[in-house]
């Protein structure tokens, strides 16, 4: 995996932080998860990473361990896991949790629980034992609901349809009680469309452009809801958690909120047709919107990231188009893997 440039950070008087060693992944082995544990030990931090299941994640949890990455199996929602896992770290990134906005409407309590009961007993646990440690909480443009004004701005207020986008928010209501209280050290990245390396396996909630690749690679349909002209924000997932990054070390970051994204909006029928175009293979089919999805639909986004521009000298690297030919490279290598070891079976 290719890493993103390093990043400059600055603190409020243009002073350089410097980075914290030790840092706690939350969902380190999840699709964002995984990319932001690769960068931080390619940078040489000493890393920990908590998933809540191990055997799912096995060749992960093997590669990183081999590379020097503690392992910790536990969930969000474990009082005496969270305390083991904050113990002595610098940066704690919180990366687990549900995500899917229609997910959250079939099933609101695993949202709830996960999502916000989790986020308070790792809020706890950071109390109790290590107030010194630095939180970045990802956050989602869902929080936003439907805006008239666009780029949308950190400011503007926040107007959820969901109840994961609710539930998202009210984390960061949380972060900012606890930070008031009790001095915890936090910030916040409220992020736009990711896609990318990474994403497991059927999990398609928290990434509709690694889904609608796969699907032009094995030259199927590709489902657009409506008319495909709803924009989107997409943002390549080594830029994320180069923001991420960014963010966790910049001391003029404590405490306040910032969207992460490209800046720019794409239909979705355009992006579907450029991923079959350099897909070589699939076709788009217009769907009606499942009556739930259409309730709660955001219509379009695209997010103003001036703010984290101007502070933390962040800018997204990597262009649409060339964030889509190196993730369907990735895949296109992933199933000439997947066939060469197929062969290799069925010979021996």
């Amino acid at each position: 995996m290719r890493s993103a440039p390093a990043l400059p950070v600055r603190g409020p008087k243009g002073e350089r932080v410097s980075a914290s060693s030790r840092a706690l992944v939350i969902g380190g082995l999840g699709f964002i998860g995984v990319n932001l544990t690769e960068r931080l030990v390619a940078e040489g931090r000493s890393v920990t990473v908590v998933t809540s299941s191990r055997a799912r994640h096995a060749d992960r949890a093997a590669a990183f361990e081999a590379r020097g990455v503690r392992i910790i199996e536990g969930d969000l929602r474990d009082g005496g896991a969270m305390a083991t896992a904050v113990a002595g770290q610098q940066v704690v990134f919180n990366l687990a949790g549900e995500s899917g906005a229609v997910r959250s409407m079939e099933d609101p309590w695993t949202d709830l629980d996960v999502n916000c009961r989790g986020s308070l007993v790792l809020l706890e646990a950071l109390r109790a034992g290590n107030r010194e440690a630095k939180l970045v909480f990802v956050g989602s443009r869902l929080q936003y609901g439907r805006q008239a004004i666009q780029p949308v701005g950190e400011e503007q207020a926040p107007d959820p349809l969901c109840v994961h986008a609710i539930h998202k928010l009210t984390v960061e209501k949380y972060l900012r009680l606890y930070g008031s209280l009790f001095g915890l050290r936090y910030t916040i990245a409220r992020a736009t469309n990711p896609y990318g390396p990474g994403q497991p396996e059927g999990r398609t909630a928290y990434g509709v452009v690694n889904r609608l690749i796969q699907l032009a690679l094995a030259g199927g349909t590709l489902p657009i809801y409506g008319d495909g002209t709803q924009r989107r924000d997409y943002i390549h997932v080594d830029d994320l958690v180069s923001a991420l990054a960014g963010l966790a070390t910049s001391s003029s970051s404590d405490g306040r909120a910032f969207n992460v994204g490209s800046g720019e909006g794409t239909r979705m029928i355009d992006m579907a047709n450029a991923i079959i175009q350099l897909a070589g293979g699939g076709r788009v089919e217009h769907v009606p919107w499942p009556a739930l999805a259409g309730q709660i639909e955001t219509g379009d986004f695209v997010a103003d990231i001036g703010r984290i521009q101007r502070e933390l000298g962040w800018t997204p690297r990597v262009t649409l188009a060339d964030g889509l030919e190196r993730t369907i490279s990735h895949y296109k290598s992933q199933l000439s893997s997947l066939k060469a070891h197929r062969t290799m079976r069925v010979e021996s």
